[in-house]
């Protein structure tokens, strides 16, 4: 089980530096941001379907997608200048307490 936190987490990471990217590359018209972003999300779908192998579709996808959003918003934060008032803050906070629940509760995650 080990081993598919660690495929997930690069999933996630992957998933994170080629959505960064996107915005980056102005709709695939600069070519650097576009090969970055196209190569991250290939690496993140063929992590994420490693941990398909082990993990429920529904536990790791929430997962994937609830840290990604979370990570996403940081790094428009720091480094795009984008402003999270209170609101979406707290909404992140719900989003990381939910994926806690999910790994420390939830008996369709095997430990």
């Amino acid at each position: 089980m080990k081993l598919t936190y660690l495929y997930l987490t690069i999933a996630i990471v992957a998933e994170v530096i080629a959505t960064s990217f996107l915005k980056s590359s102005d709709c695939f018209t600069k070519l650097i941001p576009s090969v970055v972003t196209v190569l991250g999300y290939s690496i993140s779908f063929a992590f994420l379907s490693l941990t398909l192998r082990v993990m429920p579709i529904g536990v790791a996808y929430a997962i994937w997608a609830g840290a990604g959003v979370v990570l996403i918003a940081s790094v428009g934060w720091l480094w795009h200048g984008q402003a999270l008032d209170a609101p979406a803050l707290i909404g992140l906070g719900l989003i990381i307490s939910g994926v806690v629940v999910v790994n420390l509760f939830s008996k369709t995650v095997s430990h």
